[in-house]
């Protein structure tokens, strides 16, 4: 399918207005469903809905089309009766806090709702009643509304709001990289809105923020790092070159909206709060064909193909794949009452999903961690979810299976190769579906005798069921690139002494560097770890390491040993050179009969599951030491460094990898620091095709390539300008950078350069001159254009560990604020930036105005139409339609139009809901000054007189508002209006700006 043609529009009305056209024009199959836009040319979509629907703007849901589709797909609810349903859904959704009212209102989605019908003759009775007709989605009614408002004690107005039967489903912010905004900006105003009228998102199931190029989403409540893109799609919905209108088709259509929202929605029960979790595009789509397989091999079962592997690679998300594929069989059924289980490869493991099907408060399961229990519930063949360890399954009695549907699915699958694992459970469950997990397939041949993955999941040699790489999960940032560095020829020596008398009398004549050359070829892994000269020289080197690089930003390492001994002498050295034992934990298994070497860290589970609980966190330990723990099923996102001294191969060696791979906020990587010389030729250490060795780790050089190929692209925005730090420079370069495509070049260009420089740092050749000197004049341009555009006062507090030092050494601070001061609107500041360039001072007084009239948009309509007209001139600036003089007198302007709002209010001596209806009345109704003036001040009396606004929430209360909407009717009715007023949206607006003011106004 090729696209009709990019956003026509950098602005973000222009996006709005595409993205609406998107979703009106979905590409589907037979009897698929489309939006209903509505996006006027001029003025809110929101509003013109409203005003046909006749919704207040306190309200969440257009509770008048909920009605008619109340009606419409439930045949026991009728014009009678149905009012009596919405006051028992109008109770149903007020509740306190926003994931609480989330998860209430979710059940009620999915359940609906049950109340007293009364009937003519005085009977009444127990009616059901849905919200949503999931069984025959054409029966429901989708509208796309364009800055739909919602005024409860703050305005909010998303962009655009995806509403299914009334309820509000979606919640979309647009933004426009044109105009110095991106996604993250985007997610920013999503959590204010959150915050801010939490009830408007209990009916949500998803919120997306998107720009000019990329589109991300996350399920209510969620922080940035859980806004992820949807860069897959079906073949009808793909876009090609345009991935933002590709996810809109493919995430966004109504029939995928509705499956998410009926099948694919967890809350988690987590310290700090629940979590709402809302599957990733890889989980959603391999649960569909797990589904799908069973499916058609139910209707065909003489050709059916019970297996099928997911190889999605490690930090994707497997174990909710299982758990969504679980619920789903378990709920839909595509075979009659389904036995369903999980295996997992450790009881580390059993515990931590066990612990998981808790928090996420899963239905029907039970976990069988003896081999009789597991034995008796596989006879007895309960429809349920079954969580147990592969390795139970060792002595279990062949043939003891009675449920005829059962589906078993396999994490680690490449583990049921062992032992004979994998003919035990197909022993004891003959008849099952298999389905494998894995990130790290196993390939050892094709004889009978070879473990090969694809051979046991794989039937008739098709590829895996569902594939989701690497080098996808790095595009779509669920996981990091990983660069390693090769330290295994680091210089230590062997004291001769330990030279046995056989070795002597062997090779006596050789010299000493060729006796030690011959001693650390023919030791072992695990003898030549456990010298003590090569124990110390390593460990000094992971205490260096580690404290110039890894900690000065809060990461933590992980040393990997070859042996529990060379472990415990790792334990012990790295203790004393760190200086604080509790910094450094050494983890493995031990018993009595060990040497005191090693019983010294003995650690119980509990005790082990403590420190990796604390050690996720940003408490002690700093440094974990292992062997033979942790290389698989741990995630900790604050893992940066891995230092290996083990040699691993193929999965084991993917799998270490990836501990070090979790997405945290300012890591660009995770790093392996190698001191066995495993990356010396990944080709002889992974056997997997090009695409899996190229991006399971680069050479630390190929970061460095990268941190080079930044500062150049970055330092080129600055062409022609001299590289000093005067007061003349700095301005020239604030001006080069203050409107696009340069100025969001620079904001997202130096973030990225940043977070290369910390993961470089330190590295000798940072020192060199030609590194130095642009990077330190860089960022002073940097802590310029933040104290300038971003208006913080310490700008410097702002850039990270290491570039703090560039800063102190590069940037005089104290000179840039003098240089540049942080002003209030008014003519001191119009003054002070007079000799300024013209692009420059276009930007500081829209930065300025901007931030001035931010905190008041929503509560007085001459704030909210002076921001509107600040965006529009920095749209037509941006965009080229005007040039940079031309900007400064429209940005002046209005920067003494925003003066002057401000003094007439201090001059009549309103307070803030005063002014509000003031300028509401005066600019809106009609209304002749003085008679304006009267009505406002008579009215904010009576409402001061009459409502109660001492305790928070008030403007929830609806005593309240229709207190307050009595008054403004009684108010606006005995004065002198316009006969062409419309009395009722008069009255809603005036009452929205109201409570905006009343709740932020200083004066109360």
């Amino acid at each position: 399918m090729s696209d009709p043609g990019p956003i026509y529009r950098p602005t973000e009305e222009g996006i709005e207005e595409s993205v609406l056209r998107w979703l009106s024009g979905i590409p589907t199959l037979p009897n698929a469903l489309q939006w209903t836009p509505w996006n006027p040319d001029s003025g809110e979509g929101g509003a013109q809905l409203d005003e046909k629907q006749d919704r207040e703007k306190s309200e969440v849901v257009y509770w008048e089309i909920l009605r008619e589709q109340l009606i419409q797909i439930n045949e026991e609810v009728t014009e009678e009766n149905v009012g009596k349903l919405l006051s028992v859904l109008r109770r149903q959704m007020s509740h306190d806090g926003l994931m609480a009212g989330n998860k209430a209102v979710h059940r009620l989605l999915l359940e609906g709702q049950d109340f007293e019908a009364s009937h003519n003759n005085g009977t009444t009775k127990r009616v059901y009643a849905r919200l949503i007709d999931f069984t025959d989605p054409s029966n429901n009614r989708f509208d796309a509304v364009s800055q739909m408002r919602v005024v409860r004690g703050h305005s909010v107005r998303p962009d655009i709001t995806l509403l299914v039967n009334g309820l509000p489903v979606v919640q979309m912010e647009l933004k426009s990289q044109a105009q110095d905004n991106d996604y993250a900006d985007a997610i920013s105003d999503l959590q204010t809105y959150e915050g801010q009228v939490p009830r408007f998102f209990y009916p949500s199931l998803l919120n997306v923020a998107a720009d000019t190029r990329e589109f991300r989403y996350g399920g209510v409540g969620a922080s940035e790092k859980f806004y992820f893109p949807w860069s897959k799609a079906p073949e009808q919905f793909q876009v090609e070159g345009n991935p933002m209108k590709q996810a809109t088709y493919a995430l966004l259509n109504p029939a995928t909206l509705l499956d998410i929202l009926q099948g694919y929605v967890f809350y988690e029960r987590k310290e700090g709060g629940d979590a709402k979790i809302v599957p990733r595009h890889m989980q959603y789509y391999a649960t569909r064909e797990i589904l799908g397989r069973i499916q058609e091999g139910a209707g065909d079962p003489e050709n059916a193909k019970k297996r099928g592997l997911i190889w999605h690679t490690q930090g994707s998300g497997k174990s909710y794949t299982m758990l969504f594929a679980a619920k789903l069989l378990l709920e839909r059924q595509p075979i009659d009452h389904p036995q369903v289980f999980i295996l997992v490869d450790t009881d580390k493991l059993a515990r931590q999903m066990a612990d998981n099907l808790a928090a996420i408060g899963f239905e029907r399961y039970e976990v069988c961690r003896k081999i009789a229990h597991l034995q008796e519930v596989i006879e007895k063949g309960k429809s349920q979810l079954v969580l147990t360890t592969m390795h139970a399954f060792e002595d279990v009695d062949p043939g003891v299976q009675s449920n005829p549907n059962v589906v078993v699915m396999a994490d680690e699958a490449h583990r049921f190769m062992e032992k004979e694992l994998g003919s035990r459970l197909r022993a004891a469950l003959p008849d099952a579906w298999n389905f494998g997990f894995t990130g790290t397939p196993v390939h050892e041949g094709h004889s009978e005798t070879a473990r090969n993955t694809f051979r046991e999941y794989c039937p008739d040699g098709e590829d895996p069921l569902h594939h989701y790489s690497i080098r996808e999960g790095q595009k779509d940032g669920v996981i990091v690139p990983v660069h390693f560095k090769l330290r295994h020829e680091a210089e230590w020596s062997v004291d001769e002494a330990a030279m046995d008398e056989a070795f002597e009398e062997e090779f006596a004549g050789r010299p000493k560097d060729e006796k030690l050359r011959i001693i650390r070829e023919s030791l072992t892994q695990s003898e030549l770890g456990e010298l003590e000269p090569r124990i110390d020289t390593y460990a000094e080197l992971v205490a260096e390491h580690y404290r110039k690089k890894v900690e000065p930003n809060g990461w933590k390492g992980m040393v990997v040993a070859p042996s529990r001994k060379s472990a415990a002498m790792y334990g012990e050295r790295l203790q004393e050179l760190r200086g604080d034992p509790d910094d450094v934990r050494v983890l493995y298994t031990s018993d009595d009969e060990d040497p005191d070497l090693i019983t010294q860290f003995s650690t119980d589970a509990d005790e082990r599951s403590t420190i990796t609980r604390d050690f996720d966190d940003e408490k002690q330990p700093k440094l974990l030491v292992v062997y033979g723990m942790l290389l698989t099923g741990f995630d900790a996102p604050n893992l940066k460094t891995m230092y290996l001294d083990r040699r691993l191969t193929d999965h084991t060696l993917l799998q270490a990898i990836a501990r070090t791979n979790r997405p945290a906020e300012g890591k660009t990587n995770g790093e392996i620091v190698d001191f066995q010389g495993t990356f010396a030729n990944l080709d002889d250490a992974l056997h997997y095709d090009s695409d899996v060795v190229e991006h399971a780790a680069q050479s630390e050089e190929k970061l460095f390539e990268k941190f080079e190929q930044q500062l150049d692209a970055v330092f080129s925005l600055f062409e022609g300008i001299e590289k000093t730090n005067t007061q003349e420079a700095m301005q020239e370069a604030l001006a080069r950078v203050s409107k696009h495509p340069e100025r969001r070049e620079f904001k997202q260009g130096y973030k990225r350069l940043q977070d290369l420089y910390e993961s470089v740092s330190p590295d000798k050749r940072l020192m060199e001159p030609e590194v130095q000197d642009p990077y330190g004049w860089l960022s002073g341009i940097w802590v310029a254009f933040n104290r300038t555009e971003g208006r913080e006062e310490d700008p410097e507090e702002n850039v990270r560990e290491k570039t703090l030092g560039i800063v102190e050494e590069h940037v005089d601070v104290g000179k840039v604020k003098e240089d540049f001061p942080i002003y209030k609107i008014g003519e001191e500041h119009l003054g002070a930036i007079e000799s300024q360039e013209p692009a420059a001072k276009a930007s500081s007084i829209a930065a300025t105005t901007k931030a001035h009239l931010r905190p008041k948009i929503g509560e007085n309509p001459r704030y909210e139409r002076l921001s509107e007209r600040v965006e529009e001139v920095l749209s037509q600036w941006q965009s080229g339609h005007i040039g940079d003089p031309e900007a400064v007198d429209m940005l002046k302007e209005l920067e003494r139009e925003a003066m002057e709002v401000d003094e007439e209010a201090e001059e009549k001596g309103f307070s803030g809901a005063e002014y509000a209806a003031y300028a509401y009345l005066h600019d809106e109704c009609d209304l002749q000054e003085d008679e304006a003036q009267r009505v406002a001040e008579a009215l904010c009396e009576a409402l001061d007189e009459e409502v109660d606004t001492s305790y928070p929430g008030w403007w929830t209360n609806t005593d309240a508002l229709r207190t307050i909407k009595v008054k403004i009717y009684q108010t606006l009715g005995a004065a002198d209006t316009p006969d062409d007023l419309d009395l009722r949206t008069a009255g809603s607006e005036l009452r929205d700006y109201l409570i905006a003011s009343y709740v932020d106004d200083p004066h109360r």
